[in-house]
């Protein structure tokens, strides 16, 4: 558990100055628990303009006492260290930034103004300091808030999500009376800005435990004020497809795209795919039927995501990987055409994206095979159908070249010679080069055209068999 350098010399520093100084919060949570710190801040009773005496580059720009040391490492975490002066904080009016910020001496003082008792220990290279006995709820697994949980929730409502994305990244648990007193205030999210609860939101779906981040969510009441549309799931029953309810396919849904690390785009549409479901549901003799959820679903996509300020960009691509996730794909109905038609409709560049998520929520559906037969199969249809032909157009040197330089008007002797010099190409593409295709036309341009043409027509048929095999063993299909 040693500090890197770039800390320890930035503790020093302050240390043979006559100060103590401390690296604290995530960092030190981090690095006890063997996980890479994703930045360091340092905790000192020196005051701001000490600390930028003894450090020749840095910079100043708040009211809360960090000053930001320019180390010049190479690692991206340790370019910048936050340098904080001890201090202790009161009132929060707004539910988030304090009224006072006063600065202290202790060490203690400044640790019990944090969040959470993981959050709340500091460290050198002699010893740690942990007062709220963060250690012990790591051994433990929890998430507990520091003194009252109702305090650190008024103090700044978002920490009620932090709560949860940290249970989520770390696959912890909160602690009882967090979990009650998160529960009885978790009303005040609403005075929380959209972009704040955004990010949070983002993090738990980008961690790697979504569902329980989903879990904690709905039974503390936070996801129907977050996030209606997929609480509107929890007890809609579905078909005979499916063994769970929309709200449980939907996040087991995440959690299989998390679990094959999909990229963020897809862990979305994976949570959000079927949210139509629930105002589209009608029932059918036994069952139920859900018609044009899926253009539902990606209307309602689009609105909250717009609420909450994501990107246009990531909402285009969320919201069409959700209009599309029910592509028909079976094995001996679709076609070449078929498939060239869904490639147009859904985008070749959307593609490999839109199977991530047919994969993920036939997982999230209780099916155990991840990737059946038929949608390998639909795979490789789809890739030949985006395969450029393979054509006379792709020469180096095109029809009315080979006019001018051969002095041969258009007919069927160009087309012939096109196509013989094709297969030359398709056995060897070094000979692609419009001298070396002009010199052999010349030795061609004798030759009966049907023959020539012929050597064309065979060479493609060679070159299209290879190709479709090699895509047919990509997907084994």
């Amino acid at each position: 558990m040693q500090l890197p350098t770039e800390v320890q010399t930035t503790i020093a520093t302050l240390v043979t100055a006559g100060y103590e100084a401390f690296a604290v919060g995530g960092c030190v949570r981090d690095l006890l628990l063997r996980r890479e710190p994703r930045d360091w801040d340092v905790n000192t009773n020196a005051k701001p303009d000490e600390i930028q005496s003894l450090f020749p580059k840095t910079f100043y720009t708040n009211d809360f006492g960090t000053v930001t040391v320019l180390t010049g490492s190479e690692q991206a975490a340790l370019k910048e260290i936050e340098v904080t002066t001890y201090r202790i904080e009161a009132g929060y009016s707004d539910q988030r930034h304090p009224d006072n910020v006063d600065f202290t001496d202790i060490l203690k003082e400044d640790l019990a103004r944090r969040d959470f008792t993981i959050n709340a220990m500091a460290m050198n290279e002699e010893k740690i300091m942990d007062p709220f006995e963060g250690q012990r709820d790591l051994e433990d697994k929890l998430i507990r808030a520091v003194g009252n949980p109702s305090e650190r929730f008024s103090e700044d409502a978002l920490r009620m999500l932090r709560a949860i994305r940290l249970a989520a990244e770390l696959n912890f648990e909160l602690e009882d009376e967090t979990f009650k007193e998160l529960r009885m205030y978790a009303e005040a999210i609403s005075a929380v800005s959209h972009e704040r609860v955004r990010d949070e939101l983002v993090k738990i779906v980008a961690s790697q435990h979504p569902e329980k981040g989903f879990t904690l969510l709905k039974d503390t009441g936070l996801l129907g004020l977050i996030l209606p549309e997929v609480a509107e799931g929890i007890a809609v029953g579905q078909n005979k497809h499916h063994i769970f309810t929309v709200y449980e396919h939907n996040v087991k849904s995440l959690q299989f795209a998390a679990d094959f690390k999909y990229p963020l785009s897809v862990r979305l549409a994976a949570l959000w795919h079927d949210i139509g479901k629930p105002k589209t549901k009608r029932a059918k003799g036994n069952d139920y039927t859900f018609h044009a959820h899926d253009i539902v679903g990606a209307r309602m996509t689009e609105k909250l995501m717009r609420r909450l300020k994501f990107s246009n960009e990531l909402i285009a691509k969320v919201v069409h990987l959700v209009r599309y996730h029910m592509f028909y794909y079976d094995v001996g109905k679709v076609t070449e055409a078929g498939a060239r038609r869904l490639l147009r409709r859904v985008g070749k560049d959307h593609f490999p994206d839109l199977i991530k998520l047919r994969i993920a929520e036939r997982k999230g559906s209780g099916v155990p095979k991840a990737e059946p037969y038929r949608l390998r199969h639909l795979q490789f249809l789809v890739e030949k159908a985006a395969q450029q032909p393979i054509s006379t157009s792709q020469l180096a040197i095109a029809g009315q070249q080979l006019m001018d330089e051969l002095k041969l008007k258009p007919g069927p002797q160009i087309g012939g010679i096109l196509n013989a010099l094709l297969a030359e190409v398709l056995d060897d593409p070094k000979k692609n080069q419009p001298a070396v295709l002009l010199k052999r036309a010349q030795e061609l341009k004798d030759k009966d055209p049907a023959e020539l043409k012929a050597l064309g027509v065979a060479a493609t048929e060679e070159a299209e068999r290879k190709r479709e095999d090699d895509i047919k063993r990509k997907y084994h299909v």
